[in-house]
């Protein structure tokens, strides 16, 4: 059993360890391969934030463009709007963000280590909780800090021992402690200012006659608050709100019939204090959300269907069906106002977690716009009967359900998903990275390589270059380096197809085409090229 039980934890170790180290690698190809950089690199970076280079944007476009189409494009019961990021303030009360969007926030007593404590490590009461500081010094002196407090712990090098976690439970991710400040709401809506006059003069007049009238800290930020309300606007925290109070103009503008969707794409805001894993979580971000309206009642069998419609769609831009996974959200989880919700979860390397969210809103956001704003968010259905009147003809308000996927998040896990290692043959040959992108998604689809610089190779390459543009097909003239490297580099940014021109094309005008996937080889005919391409992309075109 001892041997078993060492066998298992060794795989399981291994296994944790790989997972970390394909985040590692992701990270690193993103950076190399012009994925991903970090935003304002040159001055030291800035927290949570990315920028997408050349690979990137185009990864990001296609994820998108493919959802639009999936969600917009091919189907007749959903159209497409484009919303300001910047809304009436009133959107958000109404909405609840301006009361309830907010986190509990604690402070780490040993490390300063900021973080939401609803998404802390967990231990039970008390259990054992080590703190480890990664410095002799530094946890010598907390130990004399927490010694003059009465707390009395050991030390083994840069790790006290002895200490316990409280009945909250949660201990800092960063270096263990259970030793907390008290929790504090923190709200996660950018706010800023709209109009010609800088409210900082308003501020410091208020602060300054409060501070005159001997006001405390609670009356001189009700001042404050008060001074610029009427400036105040927020960077929107999600694409949803706009849908909902555009509901009746999108409806009466194209004629729509219940049930029907308002689909968005877009960027949004969170003041995240936990950026993690890259780019799952930042400040800003872009989304993919749907609000498809449905008679009351029925909320429960469109949230099924949308459950099934996107899991689908997940699996058919490439990610695997192992990595994905349901799960529904407990009674404790629940919005009041919601009668379900699932997570679609992807397997990312630290684990399960959220790609999309897919929930049944009731009626709740259109009543709460409407009595904010006054105007009747209804629909009329001269068909239904009303079960008042028991007459042809009702006015109700829609009930809502929600599929909402995050971009960011998906183009994560496809990253993740399509990242592969080839090992070397028994010559030593043959080693390789490959990124196995759905083609639909590949940021370059084919990669054109005059074998050589000379000899008009580059200027026949040149004009099958500019047909694939012509045809709207993204392609990519490659003469740098040897052809190997050349391969080896389009695998790396996932291109499924590499067109090579050498000495046989000149005599009769073939060219070697290279698959990504299995590195097979075979000549086909220039004039055939692009038709070639544009086959094998409409096969896997996502249904």
């Amino acid at each position: 059993w001892a041997r078993e039980a060492q066998a298992w934890a060794g795989r399981a170790h291994m296994e944790a360890t790989n997972k970390s180290d394909l985040m590692e690698k992701v990270v690193s190809l993103c950076k190399r391969r012009g994925f991903v950089f970090q935003s304002s690199e040159i001055y030291g970076g800035l927290r949570s934030a990315y920028d997408y280079g050349p690979m990137g944007a185009e990864l990001k476009r296609n994820l998108m463009s493919e959802w639009w189409r999936f969600m917009v494009h091919s189907r007749e019961d959903v159209v497409g709007i484009d919303a300001s990021i910047i809304m009436h303030p009133d959107v958000w009360k109404a909405s609840g963000h301006l009361a309830n969007f907010s986190d509990p926030l604690v402070d780490c007593k040993a490390c300063g280590e900021r973080f939401r404590a609803d998404k802390a490590p967990r231990k039970a009461e008390g259990e054992d909780a080590p703190i480890a500081l990664g410095d002799k010094g530094r946890a010598k002196a907390l130990q004399e800090k927490l010694g003059e407090q009465g707390i009395k712990l050991g030390r083994d090098g840069s790790t006290l021992t002895g200490a316990k976690a409280g009945k909250a439970g949660y201990v800092c991710p960063n270096c263990g402690s259970p030793f907390m400040s008290d929790e504090r709401s923190f709200n996660l809506m950018f706010r800023t200012t709209l109009g010609p006059v800088d409210p900082i003069g308003d501020i410091v007049e208020v602060v300054r006659k409060g501070l005159s009238e001997g006001e405390g800290e609670k009356a001189l930020r009700s001042r404050v608050e008060a001074a610029i309300a009427g400036s105040s606007v927020y960077l929107r925290p999600e694409t949803a709100q706009a849908m909902f109070v555009q509901f009746l103009n999108v409806q009466q503008s194209i004629s729509a019939k219940i049930p029907f969707g308002i689909a968005q794409m877009g960027k949004s805001f969170r003041n995240e204090v936990t950026a993690e894993h890259f780019i799952f979580r930042s400040c800003e971000f872009e989304q993919m959300e749907c609000e498809y309206f449905v008679p009351p009642g029925e909320g429960p069998k469109y949230l099924d269907y949308w459950m099934q419609q996107r899991l689908l769609w997940w699996q058919s831009i490439g990610l695997k069906r192992d990595n994905l996974r349901f799960r529904q959200h407990g009674a404790d989880e629940l919005a009041h106002y919601s009668d379900g919700c699932y997570d679609v979860e992807y397997k990312f390397p630290w684990g399960w977690d959220e790609l999309e969210g897919i929930a049944s809103r009731t009626d709740y956001d259109l009543k709460a716009h409407a009595a904010a704003s006054g105007k009747k968010l209804t629909y009329f259905d001269p068909e239904a009967t009303d079960p008042e009147t028991g007459k042809k003809g009702r006015h109700y308000v829609p009930h809502v359900v929600e599929p909402a996927a995050g971009a960011t998040r998906g183009v994560l896990a496809v990253l993740c998903d399509a990242y592969d290692e080839e090992p070397a043959d028994a010559e030593g040959k043959g080693e390789r990275t490959v990124l196995r992108l759905h083609p639909r998604l590949s940021p370059v689809k084919a990669a054109v390589l005059p074998l050589v610089k000379k000899d008009g190779m580059p200027e026949v390459a040149r004009k099958v270059v500019e047909a694939f543009f012509r045809a709207g097909v993204n392609a990519k003239y490659d003469e740098q380096h040897a052809i190997g490297k050349r391969y080896a580099r389009h695998d790396e940014i996932g291109t499924p197809f590499c067109l090579t021109i050498d000495g046989q094309t000149l005599q009769d005008e073939t060219v070697t085409i290279r698959h990504r996937d299995d590195r097979r080889q075979e000549r086909i005919k220039i004039a055939d090229a692009l038709e070639t391409v544009q086959k094998a992309l409409s096969r896997t075109e996502t249904q």
